[in-house]
């Protein structure tokens, strides 16, 4: 058996200003493979201006950052990251999205640093550096025990990343009493809500009830009766929590349909995922309060402050993510003797960033989040 030695570094990309400087001659090249021109050329331009931020922090002359467009496109992206590799870059923060990864197991001397959070069938010199399933429903379970949680059901979208979901609730092995799948059309959903919430037969219960006292001698039965007419239904459902493995819209719709069949947040936990402080739940009183994991807020805040102060508009989300990435193969360049290859990232490393803590494991990044909920108009932490 392969005994790991477990080095543990706290790493912040402040921290990095005050490690040795790195002479002229030896450089630190980072390749930056993504969407430059295409229908997503504003999310990559904003990734682009948050590593120009990261490197003004650094504030280091030996690093060089070689950009390169993927277009969205898996073919542009394998040419240019063979271009790179070429020009003697073995280390690219890229590509965005996971369908453009398809062809990089060509380069297995190359280290990619993907901001996907999709984790299954990535080719092995892969590093799924986006917070992925798996880390956001760790988190979630330490929140389970904090508050007694031991009855939640799982909601899932039928959709291209339900097995993302699925294969994160068998790693983190989150205590779950039933997982369903619903249907993200409007015309199928509250069907699928009521079933799942047992929504006709608690409409039932409160029928009867009012039958019974209509038919008994029960002290202050008109009183009672009054009292049942302004329910909607009557009796408990059997769960104490909800996760919603969803967002946007199509969570919209889904905590609509759990309200129309009397499912309150106010007695019932509603958890979703990383919403990335979407504040359009604020505004939704409704289904507050509502929980999720997430980055630091406050660090994300000031992020958001900076980019806008320099840049005169607000990055993508995607941009505070590539901005810790710079620090830590500068960090762990460092480390690794200023030999810059894919080796960096076998060692077991456990790192702090402005997103907060996250390890490097079985070429993904699993985030040590923080905990959030919306409410009263703010975003509250947790933990």
């Amino acid at each position: 058996m392969r005994i790991f030695i477990k080095i543990i570094i706290f790493f912040c990309i402040t921290s990095v200003l005050n490690i040795q400087q790195i002479s002229a001659e030896e450089k630190i090249k980072i390749g930056l493979l993504v969407p430059i021109t295409g229908k997503n050329s504003d999310i990559g331009k904003s990734i682009i201006k948050s590593v120009r931020l990261a490197i003004n922090k650094i504030d280091n002359s030996s690093i060089e950052i070689f950009p390169k467009d993927t277009a969205s496109n898996p073919d542009i992206t394998l040419r240019n990251a063979k271009k790179l590799y070429e020009n003697g870059v073995q280390i690219i923060i890229g590509p965005v999205f996971n369908k453009n990864l398809i062809y990089l197991n060509e380069l297995q001397d190359v280290t990619f640093l993907s901001l996907t959070n999709k984790v299954i069938d990535n080719p092995k010199n892969i590093i799924s550096a986006g917070i992925n399933a798996d880390s956001q429903l760790k988190t979630i379970i330490k929140f389970q025990k904090l508050n007694e949680i031991n009855k939640t059901i799982f909601l899932i979208p039928k959709e291209n990343y339900k097995e993302e979901i699925e294969n994160a609730i068998k790693q983190s092995k989150i205590k779950i009493k039933e997982v369903f799948y619903y249907d993200s059309d409007p015309t199928k959903l509250t069907n699928q809500i009521e079933k799942i919430t047992k929504y006709y037969q608690r409409k039932q219960n409160l029928e009867d009830e009012i039958k019974r006292l209509e038919n008994s001698n029960e002290v202050n039965k008109e009183k009672k009766i009054k009292t049942l007419e302004k329910r909607d239904t009557l009796g408990k459902v059997d769960f104490d929590s909800i996760i919603i493995s969803d967002f946007d819209e199509s969570l919209k719709s889904i905590t609509t349909s759990l309200l129309y069949t009397d499912i309150s947040p106010k007695k019932i936990y509603f958890i979703t995922l990383n919403q990335w402080f979407d504040e359009s739940l604020l505004k939704e009183k409704n289904l507050q309060p509502i929980y999720f994991p997430s980055i630091n807020k406050e660090n994300y805040d000031v992020f958001i402050n900076t980019y806008y102060k320099t840049f005169n508009e607000y990055p993508n989300q995607l941009s505070f993510l590539s901005y810790d990435l710079v620090g830590l193969v500068y960090y762990l360049a460092l480390q690794n003797n200023l030999i810059i290859n894919k080796k960096m990232f076998l060692k077991k490393n456990m790192f702090k960033g402005k997103m907060g803590v996250f390890e490097v494991k079985d070429n993904k990044i699993n985030h040590t989040l923080n905990f959030y909920k919306a409410e009263d108009s703010n975003f509250k932490k947790i933990f």
